[in-house]
């Protein structure tokens, strides 16, 4: 398995408002969905994520960065 996924450079000049409008993503080769941040945080700065058990939190910080833990 290919530690690194497949993904298509977004264009030079896109910015950060700019929704995705088609799957931009690929993972071993088949399209992933790209979800804007926006619609996990649902106006939140953290949102707690349960996977296989355990429980991540997924932070925004102040500088505009996601930051996921355990």
């Amino acid at each position: 398995m290919n530690p690194n996924p497949d993904t298509t450079p977004a264009p030079a000049n896109a910015t950060a408002s700019d929704a995705p409008t088609t799957l931009q993503l690929l993972h071993e080769g088949h399209p992933v969905p790209v979800l804007p941040s926006a619609e996990l945080l649902r106006g939140q700065k953290v949102v707690a994520i349960h996977h296989n058990g355990s429980l991540y939190r997924l932070h925004a910080t102040r500088q505009g960065k996601l930051i996921l833990t355990k």
